[in-house]
């Protein structure tokens, strides 16, 4: 959505909880809109569905992405991230669906954060069932609910859903976070950047409304 009733503005982030850019983004979202009327929507998107192999630490290419960007990039935000050595990487469907059950109980907002830590910071393998019902269950969610929901494939669709969104939206890489279905921005965002975006949407929304007047005339 772009603008709820009481006037926020809807901004959507695309993710995947093995990659590194997603959490380093978590930083700058939050700084950016701390004091602003936002809603922020986590959104799904695989990197590497199944069938398709993930990724190994053990081999060259992860070492050298995270010399190279991620660990300078971690330490400029002072966000202390590790690569994890989870072998190979997990598949992220059953966290998202997971996801699925969180939002739908009111934890949607605690659940993406959390995983993110889980995978980044703990070195936990998040695409196994005991690890994400932990986790549920560390957020205040039922367990056991949790657990059959997930081994019955209830959020299947829901998910698959939310893949065709990001479809929509052309979604190719993440984090991607759209800022009042207007202003697009790729890659790990400056706090600044987002704010402007956010800035400029609730200009926009105040003009659409008729309570202001844009360039173009009143």
């Amino acid at each position: 959505m772009t603008e709820t009733e009481a006037g926020a503005v809807g901004i959507k982030v695309w993710s995947d909880y093995v990659c590194p850019f997603c959490m380093l983004a978590e930083g700058p979202l939050h700084e950016a809109t701390r004091d602003l009327d936002v809603d922020i929507e986590w959104m799904p998107f695989e990197l590497r569905p199944h069938p398709t192999p993930t990724l190994r630490p053990e081999d060259e290419y992860l070492p050298e992405i995270w010399a190279r960007s991620v660990y300078p990039m971690a330490r400029r935000m002072k966000v202390d991230i590790t690569l994890p050595t989870v072998s190979p990487q997990p598949y992220t469907r059953l966290a998202f669906e997971g996801y699925q059950y969180a939002a739908e109980h009111g934890k949607a907002a605690a659940y993406t954060p959390r995983v993110l830590r889980a995978f980044f910071q703990e070195n936990r393998d998040i695409g196994q069932l005991d690890v994400l019902t932990d986790i549920a269950s560390e957020l205040g969610l039922d367990a056991a609910g949790f657990s059959e929901a997930l081994t019955a494939g209830t959020y299947t669709d829901t998910h698959q859903e939310a893949l065709r969104t990001a479809k929509a939206y052309r979604i190719s890489v993440v984090p991607t976070l759209i800022i009042g279905e207007r202003h697009r921005l790729e890659g790990v965002p400056t706090a600044a950047q987002i704010r402007k975006a956010v800035l400029d949407t609730q200009a926009e929304q105040a003009v659409a409304r008729g309570t202001a007047c844009g360039i173009d005339g009143c």
